[in-house]
């Protein structure tokens, strides 16, 4: 199986570590400039395409780790080579755009695979078993929070631009918006609040949403780019009629990561950590792999990365309009 990455980024570089702990064969990178491949392409042998034109011919599966607002074109670009897909989240920049990403993976009659990574880290992954095997009862409700600092980029930082990432409702707390859904289902309507919607140029932004589910279970999730660099912290609570699960990165996390760090030993996005051996982002690529060969049905479906965009979309309208938004369900969206 011969790999292409798209984008040169952090989070081509946790893909291509991942693709390493596979017998797959990463043969190239894709990227805007060559100086911005060259690292990944030295440190894992890579050849540089100047775009994925280039590289279609190369390759069984396209991995985008691209801008948000660039997963649309390269999918359906790809899906019309009959590449299979991994797609970073989210799918698309809105539900039009992801619906028709999976149709035309659909009519292609290739595999479309979206990382939300979230369901691969151990904490949340053994919560998602508990559940399951009902140790907690019905959940009733969730409380999610995703904290970490501001997105920085030395020049184009399209994480500040609204139109291309869709800010931290669609970049960041889509995480938990999917998490929230695996747990307790579908989504019925969604209420939401952030901090730019009334001040725009504020330098740090935080967002409230407030998930009803159609079991009846509600979800309390928060999500803010306020911290210091490098700090992540997450945090997870599902209360059942039975039991309640609770986890806190801030347990195992020092305390001296709440200090400020503004050399390069920083990344310019923040990305949870996990105290278990292999990295979550690693174990998604090898289970990613096992499903490209036939081995595994997707912890992930597209069909769920389509969800979670329907979610973000609606708590972005909720947060511009100061109201609830409804949710129709996807088959009706879809037709």
């Amino acid at each position: 199986m011969k790999v292409g990455i798209v984008g040169a980024g952090f989070m081509a570089g946790t893909h291509a570590a991942g693709w390493a702990a596979t017998d797959a064969t990463v043969v190239g990178i894709a990227a805007e400039t060559e100086v911005e491949a060259m690292p990944l392409a030295k440190k894992y042998n890579l050849k540089i395409y100047p775009d994925l034109a280039s590289m279609l011919p190369d390759v069984d599966v396209v991995d985008i780790c691209t801008p948000t607002h660039l997963h649309y074109e390269m999918t359906l670009q790809a899906a019309a080579a009959k590449k299979n897909i991994i797609c970073e989240k989210p799918l698309g920049r809105n539900v039009a755009q992801a619906l028709e990403m999976v149709d035309a993976c659909r009519k292609a009659g290739v595999i479309l695979l979206v990382a939300h990574v979230v369901r691969f880290f151990n904490e949340y992954a053994l919560a998602k078993a508990s559940v399951m095997k009902g140790e907690i009862g019905k959940p009733g409700v969730l409380r999610l929070n995703r904290g970490s600092f501001r997105p920085k980029k030395p020049a184009g930082n399209w994480f500040l631009d609204d139109s291309k990432s869709g800010g931290i409702l669609l970049d960041l707390m889509i995480h938990d918006f999917d998490y929230a859904r695996w747990i307790a289902g579908d989504v019925e309507s969604v209420f939401a609040k952030k901090i730019t919607s009334g001040h725009p140029d504020a330098p740090v932004d935080y967002g409230l949403v407030i998930l009803t589910h159609r079991s009846g279970a509600i979800s309390h999730i928060t999500g803010s780019w306020a911290y210091p660099p490098p700090t992540f912290r997450t945090h997870l609570e599902i209360a059942g009629d039975g039991g309640l699960i609770e986890y806190d990165s801030a347990d195992t996390a020092p305390i001296f990561n709440l200090i400020a760090k503004t050399d390069s030993s920083s990344p310019d996005v923040g990305l949870p950590s996990s105290p278990v051996a292999e990295s979550p982002y690693t174990t998604q690529i090898k289970e990613f792999y096992a499903v490209l060969c036939g081995e595994k049905h997707p912890r992930v479906t597209a069909a769920d990365g389509v969800a979670a965009v329907q979610i973000a979309e609606a708590a972005i309208q909720s947060a511009a309009t100061g109201k609830a938004v409804k949710l129709a369900s996807l088959a009706e969206v879809s037709r």
